[in-house]
């Protein structure tokens, strides 16, 4: 959970944010981005979603 907290203030732009939806849209897109694309050492190098179906190939 720090980890993806730590990405979570890296990526987000809240400060474009002016009022709650903005806000929700914003956490949509990081969550988004950090499954997609946020490449994890303990991950054996992949995303999050990679692993994922990684795991349920195997």
């Amino acid at each position: 959970m720090e980890s993806f907290f730590g990405h979570f203030k890296d990526l987000a732009e809240y400060k474009t944010c002016t009022n709650l939806t903005d806000v929700k849209e914003e956490i949509d897109r990081v969550i988004e981005e950090y499954n997609e694309h946020c490449y994890q050492w303990g991950l054996k190098k992949m995303a999050p979603v990679q692993y994922r179906d990684h795991l349920l190939t195997a």
